[in-house]
Protein backbone atom coordinates (compact mmCIF):
# COMPACT_ATOMS: atom_id res chain seq x y z
CA UNK A 1 0.00 0.00 0.00
CA UNK A 2 1.81 3.17 -1.00
CA UNK A 3 -0.09 6.56 0.51
CA UNK A 4 -1.81 8.06 -2.09
CA UNK A 5 -0.90 11.93 -1.06
CA UNK A 6 2.78 11.31 0.27
CA UNK A 7 5.39 13.10 -0.83
CA UNK A 8 8.37 10.34 -1.91
CA UNK A 9 10.92 12.06 -0.50
CA UNK A 10 9.46 12.18 3.02
CA UNK A 11 11.08 10.41 5.74
CA UNK A 12 7.82 9.49 7.34
CA UNK A 13 4.61 9.23 4.72
CA UNK A 14 1.31 10.22 6.38
CA UNK A 15 -2.12 9.53 4.80
CA UNK A 16 -5.62 9.59 6.39
CA UNK A 17 -8.30 7.53 5.08
CA UNK A 18 -11.44 6.15 6.69
CA UNK A 19 -10.75 7.72 10.04
CA UNK A 20 -6.97 6.07 10.07
CA UNK A 21 -3.60 7.77 10.00
CA UNK A 22 -1.31 5.76 8.45
CA UNK A 23 2.37 6.55 9.20
CA UNK A 24 4.99 5.09 7.02
CA UNK A 25 8.56 4.95 7.33
CA UNK A 26 10.50 5.50 4.25
CA UNK A 27 13.98 5.07 3.71
CA UNK A 28 14.49 1.33 2.51
CA UNK A 29 17.76 2.05 1.89
CA UNK A 30 18.71 2.20 5.58
CA UNK A 31 16.49 -0.36 6.71
CA UNK A 32 14.22 2.36 7.94
CA UNK A 33 16.81 3.04 10.62
CA UNK A 34 15.91 5.28 13.52
CA UNK A 35 18.38 8.63 12.48
CA UNK A 36 18.15 11.54 14.03
CA UNK A 37 15.85 13.33 10.75
CA UNK A 38 13.92 9.90 11.05
CA UNK A 39 13.06 10.44 14.70
CA UNK A 40 11.98 13.96 14.72
CA UNK A 41 10.05 13.32 11.39
CA UNK A 42 7.94 10.59 13.48
CA UNK A 43 7.57 12.17 16.86
CA UNK A 44 6.33 15.31 14.74
CA UNK A 45 3.97 13.04 13.05
CA UNK A 46 2.76 11.44 16.67
CA UNK A 47 2.12 14.59 17.99
CA UNK A 48 -0.31 15.92 15.74
CA UNK A 49 -2.48 12.95 15.92
CA UNK A 50 -4.49 14.06 18.77
CA UNK A 51 -5.00 17.08 17.36
CA UNK A 52 -6.60 15.55 14.20
CA UNK A 53 -10.31 15.07 14.80
CA UNK A 54 -11.20 13.01 11.86
CA UNK A 55 -8.50 10.04 13.23
CA UNK A 56 -9.34 7.64 15.20
CA UNK A 57 -6.27 5.08 14.86
CA UNK A 58 -3.15 4.78 13.91
CA UNK A 59 -1.28 2.45 12.03
CA UNK A 60 2.48 2.45 11.65
CA UNK A 61 4.33 0.68 9.05
CA UNK A 62 7.35 1.26 6.76
CA UNK A 63 8.29 1.24 2.82
CA UNK A 64 11.21 -1.88 1.59
CA UNK A 65 12.03 -5.20 3.28
CA UNK A 66 12.16 -3.82 6.85
CA UNK A 67 10.18 -2.09 9.73
CA UNK A 68 13.04 -0.57 11.70
CA UNK A 69 16.74 -2.18 11.50
CA UNK A 70 17.29 0.03 15.04
CA UNK A 71 19.91 2.97 15.24
CA UNK A 72 22.18 3.52 12.02
CA UNK A 73 25.83 1.93 12.58
CA UNK A 74 27.65 3.59 9.99
CA UNK A 75 26.57 6.86 11.70
CA UNK A 76 27.84 5.65 14.86
CA UNK A 77 31.05 4.75 13.94
CA UNK A 78 31.05 8.69 11.87
CA UNK A 79 29.94 10.44 15.21
CA UNK A 80 26.71 11.58 13.18
CA UNK A 81 24.32 9.79 15.36
CA UNK A 82 23.04 11.05 18.71
CA UNK A 83 25.16 9.35 20.81
CA UNK A 84 28.32 11.79 20.79
CA UNK A 85 29.65 14.02 23.26
CA UNK A 86 29.39 13.93 26.78
CA UNK A 87 27.17 11.85 28.35
CA UNK A 88 24.99 15.06 29.84
CA UNK A 89 25.02 16.06 26.33
CA UNK A 90 23.79 12.30 24.99
CA UNK A 91 21.15 12.10 27.35
CA UNK A 92 19.63 15.85 26.45
CA UNK A 93 19.83 14.05 22.79
CA UNK A 94 18.04 11.58 23.55
CA UNK A 95 15.20 12.96 25.43
CA UNK A 96 14.60 15.51 22.79
CA UNK A 97 14.73 13.48 19.81
CA UNK A 98 13.95 9.55 20.35
CA UNK A 99 11.66 10.04 23.85
CA UNK A 100 9.63 12.18 22.00
CA UNK A 101 8.84 9.28 20.04
CA UNK A 102 7.98 7.23 22.84
CA UNK A 103 6.12 10.06 24.73
CA UNK A 104 3.70 10.47 21.90
CA UNK A 105 2.95 7.39 21.26
CA UNK A 106 2.22 6.77 25.42
CA UNK A 107 0.13 10.34 24.90
CA UNK A 108 -1.87 9.14 21.56
CA UNK A 109 -5.60 9.03 22.91
CA UNK A 110 -6.49 6.57 19.75
CA UNK A 111 -5.17 2.88 19.44
CA UNK A 112 -1.92 2.29 17.57
CA UNK A 113 -1.15 -0.68 15.25
CA UNK A 114 2.40 -1.43 14.15
CA UNK A 115 2.51 -3.46 10.76
CA UNK A 116 6.16 -5.29 11.11
CA UNK A 117 6.92 -6.63 7.69
CA UNK A 118 10.88 -7.42 8.19
CA UNK A 119 13.33 -6.91 10.52
CA UNK A 120 11.98 -4.61 13.83
CA UNK A 121 15.63 -4.50 15.59
CA UNK A 122 17.08 -2.82 18.67
CA UNK A 123 15.18 0.75 18.03
CA UNK A 124 12.92 -0.59 15.69
CA UNK A 125 11.89 -3.67 18.20
CA UNK A 126 11.21 -1.13 20.99
CA UNK A 127 9.25 0.98 18.14
CA UNK A 128 6.92 -1.95 17.96
CA UNK A 129 6.26 -3.09 21.58
CA UNK A 130 5.00 0.82 22.21
CA UNK A 131 2.34 0.36 19.85
CA UNK A 132 -0.73 -1.15 21.43
CA UNK A 133 -1.30 -3.70 18.70
CA UNK A 134 1.08 -5.65 16.73
CA UNK A 135 0.31 -7.24 13.10
CA UNK A 136 3.89 -9.50 11.63
CA UNK A 137 4.87 -10.99 8.57
CA UNK A 138 5.88 -14.13 8.28
CA UNK A 139 9.21 -12.74 7.63
CA UNK A 140 9.19 -10.42 10.64
CA UNK A 141 12.01 -10.83 13.58
CA UNK A 142 12.60 -9.09 16.46
CA UNK A 143 15.40 -8.72 18.58
CA UNK A 144 16.56 -6.49 21.76
CA UNK A 145 20.04 -6.50 20.31
CA UNK A 146 21.68 -3.28 22.07
CA UNK A 147 24.21 -5.56 23.94
CA UNK A 148 25.78 -6.61 20.82
CA UNK A 149 26.97 -2.75 20.57
CA UNK A 150 27.77 -2.42 24.13
CA UNK A 151 24.51 -0.49 24.24
CA UNK A 152 21.03 -1.00 26.40
CA UNK A 153 17.71 0.31 25.30
CA UNK A 154 17.47 4.38 25.77
CA UNK A 155 14.15 4.74 24.73
CA UNK A 156 11.77 2.45 27.08
CA UNK A 157 12.14 -0.79 25.60
CA UNK A 158 12.84 -2.98 28.74
CA UNK A 159 9.51 -1.45 30.07
CA UNK A 160 7.27 -2.68 27.34
CA UNK A 161 8.79 -5.49 26.56
CA UNK A 162 8.66 -6.98 30.67
CA UNK A 163 4.61 -5.65 30.59
CA UNK A 164 4.37 -8.25 27.06
CA UNK A 165 6.01 -11.13 27.84
CA UNK A 166 7.23 -10.62 32.05
CA UNK A 167 10.61 -10.30 33.89
CA UNK A 168 12.38 -13.49 33.16
CA UNK A 169 11.65 -14.00 29.52
CA UNK A 170 12.19 -9.92 28.86
CA UNK A 171 15.95 -10.63 30.59
CA UNK A 172 16.64 -13.77 28.69
CA UNK A 173 15.53 -11.85 25.34
CA UNK A 174 17.58 -8.61 26.45
CA UNK A 175 20.66 -10.27 27.84
CA UNK A 176 21.07 -12.73 25.16
CA UNK A 177 20.52 -10.24 22.42
CA UNK A 178 18.22 -13.49 20.75
CA UNK A 179 16.60 -12.75 16.85
CA UNK A 180 12.87 -13.91 17.42
CA UNK A 181 10.70 -14.75 14.41
CA UNK A 182 7.13 -14.55 14.14
CA UNK A 183 5.74 -17.27 15.51
CA UNK A 184 7.99 -17.48 18.13
CA UNK A 185 6.96 -13.44 18.31
CA UNK A 186 3.38 -14.79 18.57
CA UNK A 187 3.70 -17.61 20.71
CA UNK A 188 5.14 -14.78 23.24
CA UNK A 189 2.33 -12.39 22.82
CA UNK A 190 4.79 -9.46 20.94
CA UNK A 191 2.31 -9.53 18.42
CA UNK A 192 -1.22 -10.55 18.00
CA UNK A 193 -1.29 -12.00 14.51
CA UNK A 194 1.42 -13.57 12.28
CA UNK A 195 0.20 -13.14 8.45
CA UNK A 196 1.98 -14.04 5.11
CA UNK A 197 4.11 -11.10 3.43
CA UNK A 198 1.42 -10.43 0.31
CA UNK A 199 -1.59 -9.90 3.23
CA UNK A 200 0.19 -7.78 5.90
CA UNK A 201 -1.14 -4.33 4.49
CA UNK A 202 -4.46 -5.41 3.78
CA UNK A 203 -4.97 -7.65 7.39
CA UNK A 204 -3.31 -4.34 9.19
CA UNK A 205 -5.19 -1.99 7.48
CA UNK A 206 -8.48 -3.76 7.82
CA UNK A 207 -7.99 -3.83 11.76
CA UNK A 208 -6.98 -0.15 11.91
CA UNK A 209 -10.41 0.88 9.93
CA UNK A 210 -12.28 -1.78 11.87
CA UNK A 211 -11.06 0.11 15.43
CA UNK A 212 -11.60 3.76 14.02
CA UNK A 213 -14.97 2.74 12.78
CA UNK A 214 -16.05 2.86 16.50
CA UNK A 215 -17.78 5.58 18.49
CA UNK A 216 -14.93 7.72 18.77
CA UNK A 217 -15.12 8.67 22.44
CA UNK A 218 -15.76 5.34 23.84
CA UNK A 219 -13.03 4.30 21.81
CA UNK A 220 -11.03 6.59 23.40
CA UNK A 221 -12.02 6.13 26.83
CA UNK A 222 -11.68 2.37 26.36
CA UNK A 223 -8.37 2.27 25.23
CA UNK A 224 -7.23 4.63 28.52
CA UNK A 225 -9.60 2.09 30.52
CA UNK A 226 -7.35 -0.96 29.71
CA UNK A 227 -3.75 0.72 29.70
CA UNK A 228 -4.42 2.29 32.85
CA UNK A 229 -5.69 -1.23 34.45
CA UNK A 230 -1.79 -2.63 34.37
CA UNK A 231 -0.88 -0.02 36.68
CA UNK A 232 -3.58 0.26 39.12
CA UNK A 233 -5.66 -1.06 41.92
CA UNK A 234 -9.19 -2.87 41.33
CA UNK A 235 -11.13 -0.23 43.36
CA UNK A 236 -9.46 3.11 41.18
CA UNK A 237 -9.76 0.72 38.25
CA UNK A 238 -13.79 0.18 39.13
CA UNK A 239 -14.42 4.04 39.73
CA UNK A 240 -12.73 5.60 36.79
CA UNK A 241 -14.57 2.60 34.76
CA UNK A 242 -18.33 3.86 36.17
CA UNK A 243 -17.17 7.97 35.65
CA UNK A 244 -16.42 6.82 31.74
CA UNK A 245 -19.31 4.68 31.74
CA UNK A 246 -21.73 7.60 33.13
CA UNK A 247 -20.63 9.99 30.80
CA UNK A 248 -20.79 7.75 27.93
CA UNK A 249 -24.85 6.55 28.95
CA UNK A 250 -25.00 10.47 29.11
CA UNK A 251 -24.14 11.04 25.76
CA UNK A 252 -25.53 11.10 22.26
CA UNK A 253 -22.87 8.78 20.93
CA UNK A 254 -24.13 5.76 23.50
CA UNK A 255 -27.96 6.91 22.05
CA UNK A 256 -27.03 6.79 18.38
CA UNK A 257 -25.06 3.51 18.54
CA UNK A 258 -28.02 2.05 20.22
CA UNK A 259 -30.15 3.04 17.52
CA UNK A 260 -27.73 1.51 14.98
CA UNK A 261 -27.60 -1.68 16.52
CA UNK A 262 -31.32 -2.18 16.56
CA UNK A 263 -31.71 -1.09 13.32
CA UNK A 264 -29.08 -3.24 11.51
CA UNK A 265 -31.04 -5.99 13.87
CA UNK A 266 -34.20 -4.83 12.75
CA UNK A 267 -32.73 -5.34 8.90
CA UNK A 268 -31.26 -8.90 9.49
CA UNK A 269 -34.59 -10.14 10.61
CA UNK A 270 -36.34 -9.15 7.85
CA UNK A 271 -33.40 -9.67 5.51
CA UNK A 272 -31.49 -12.61 6.61
CA UNK A 273 -29.12 -12.47 4.05
CA UNK A 274 -28.11 -8.92 4.89
CA UNK A 275 -25.63 -7.66 6.90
Amino acid sequence: MRPSNALPDTLVRQDIGEGVLTLSLNDPDTGNAMSVAMAEALAEALEAANRLPDVHCVLLRSTGEHFCTGGNVKDMESGSDLMQGSATQVRARLKATLHRITHALQALQVPSIAAVNGAAIGAGCDLALMCDLRVASERATFAESFLRLGLVSGIGGAWFLTRLVGTAKALELTLTSEFVDAPTALQLGMVSRVVSPEALDEVSTTMARRIASSPPQALRMAKRLVLDAAETTLPVALETAAAMQAILLCGDEHKAAVRDFLGRRARRHLYPQSR
